[in-house]
């Protein structure tokens, strides 16, 4: 039977395929590429930084380049959406280099997983002023602190946004022989990709894993059944990314949250009950406690955003307006990846590969075949995951697939065969053979285990015998000295952000402004128009 499977899934892949490939031009390159990376801020010693949002970076609630996430330390990087690779990567790398300069002595750390992690009543939240959407922000992120702990909340990732071109889809409609509207149509097949990446989203974990160590700090005493590197440094010797990890944000608080992938209905019905059923543990946290609030609600998720996930179902939002109520209007616009770490190695976090290698990866996950997910298939990619996160580079690991155990390097060269032949046809719209040698770099990775960055960083641990926390503050000045370094921004890119820094912040006291109505009001009229 698995057998079986597997070969409609590659007649599926290869149907399509085909039949795009015999379409003149450029049929599937040019997709949007957007990054959201996540540093935190930290001291010269590698304690995360007490001090506020740097004026000088502009308003964290409106600056579209430069925001903060759970905490006020926690920076947040946005390039737009762009349709080069490179493209994307000059904006990640301008953004950070502007902000590098106006840091003063502080660092950002360059790992996913925090060090010298305070504990949770020393990690201060976001702020974002006075206004009701600005409280409305802290309040939920005081409710995740309440809900898992602040230190969980201060892991930091790279999120990868991606869309095929508009063109793509009218000709993949009649690839498909579907006849849906074209909205319906996209919403559907983004959610087939979405599918196959928590299907086959281990393989990132594999590749691009860099959180295979952590600081002893960072667990507060707990016995977290993890070998000890040195007397500050827990490890796994095979890990990947103990960030996506049941040690990071891989949880189980949510475990009992069910969210189907199988239809856009489905999706936004089931988040919608989480946000409106009722959760015991949550409601003895209390929600307004005299006359601060200590979470949003006391429901299963506070809000759609609380629900983690590797990839994200995704439209921009109107002013106010639900993500849920967003997907309900227009449909999916494009997807999100969470699941990648901060390459250490990678001043800019990551790199033109990785986003090419992603495109590839993601464009063969639309094209595969995707049934709909039932328990046990889901369990088995939900096992999958965790087991590639802990001890991804094990040779002698085996993963599930319908039922059967599975080489992982034999899964993954499968896989990556398929995602060259996409590459090899983005590359001949593009006329390089950039996408194509990006692949090549994966395979390579796959049949040498030891080059994962992953890898690379136990390694570094082991020739300088030293602990996680110096190699990563290490690396946190040299990356701080290579922006220092590198020639400085154009007249145009440094008066971009200054402009946008200044001018978030009138767009902050414009919001302030505005405000008429009390915040309780607010979050009431918020909650009664989901």
């Amino acid at each position: 039977m698995a057998s079986t499977q597997r070969e409609s899934l590659s007649e599926e892949f290869e149907k399509r395929y085909d039949a795009l490939a015999a379409i003149p031009g450029n049929t599937i390159g040019g997709g949007l590429k957007g990054v959201e990376k996540e540093s935190l801020r930290i001291d010269m010693n590698g304690f995360l930084s007490q001090t506020p949002h740097p004026k000088a970076l502009g308003s964290a609630l409106t600056n579209r380049f430069i925001t903060t996430d759970f905490s006020e330390a926690l920076l947040e990087f946005v390039t737009p959406p762009l349709a080069s690779t490179w493209e994307t990567l000059g904006s990640m790398c301008d953004v950070q280099q502007f902000t590098y300069e106006r840091l003063g002595r502080e660092l950002l750390w360059v790992t996913s997983m925090p060090c010298r992690a305070p504990d949770d009543v020393e990690i201060p939240l976001a702020r974002y002023g006075p206004s009701n959407v600005g409280q409305m922000k802290t309040i939920y992120r005081r409710g995740l602190g309440y809900r898992y702990g602040r230190q969980m909340q201060t892991i930091a990732g790279v999120h990868f946004n991606y869309s095929l071109p508009d063109a793509f889809w009218p000709q993949y409609q009649k690839v498909c022989g579907d006849t849906r509207t074209e909205s319906d149509f996209r919403s559907d097949q983004y959610l087939c990709l979405i599918r196959n990446f928590r299907r086959f989203g281990w393989l990132a974990l594999y590749l691009f894993g860099a959180s295979p160590a952590l600081c002893k700090s960072f667990t507060s005493g707990a016995d977290v059944n993890l070998p000890s590197f040195s007397d500050d440094t827990y490890y796994e010797p095979f890990g990947t990314s103990l960030r996506m990890s049941d040690l990071g944000y891989t949880n189980q608080s949510q475990a009992r949250i069910a969210i189907s992938l199988n239809s856009l209905d489905d999706y936004i019905a089931d988040l919608s009950e989480a946000i409106r059923t009722p959760e015991p543990a949550y409601e003895e946290i209390g929600v307004k406690v005299g006359d601060v609030y200590r979470q949003l609600n006391a429901n299963r998720l506070q809000i759609e955003n609380e629900y983690y996930s590797s990839i994200r179902p995704k439209r921009v939002a109107k002013s106010g307006e639900h993500p849920t109520a967003a997907l309900r209007r227009g449909g999916i616009e494009y997807v999100e990846i969470r699941s990648l770490d901060i390459n250490i190695f990678d001043p800019a976090g990551l790199n033109q590969n990785t986003m090419r290698f992603m495109e590839a990866f993601l464009i063969y996950c639309l094209l595969e075949d995707s049934p709909a997910f039932d328990d046990e298939s889901l369990a088995e990619a939900n096992c999958n995951h965790s087991q590639t996160a802990k001890n991804g580079r094990d040779p002698t690991l085996r993963l599930h697939r319908g039922g059967a155990r599975v080489s992982l390097i034999k899964w993954a060269g499968e896989i990556l065969e398929k995602v060259a032949a996409v590459a090899a046809l983005i590359d001949r719209g593009e006329g390089s053979d950039s996408y194509g040698k990006a692949v090549n770099l994966m395979q390579s990775l796959v049949r040498h285990p030891e080059k994962t960055p992953s890898a690379r960083i136990l390694e570094e641990l082991r020739q300088a015998n030293t602990g996680f926390f110096e190699f990563a503050l290490s690396v946190a000045n040299s990356h701080k000295n290579y922006f220092a370094s590198i020639a400085p921004l154009s007249d145009e890119t440094k008066k971009e952000l200054q402009r946008e820094a200044r001018d978030s912040l009138q767009r902050q006291r414009d919001v302030e402004a505005a405000d008429d109505i009390s915040l309780d009001e607010y979050l009431a009229r918020y909650f009664d128009a989901e």
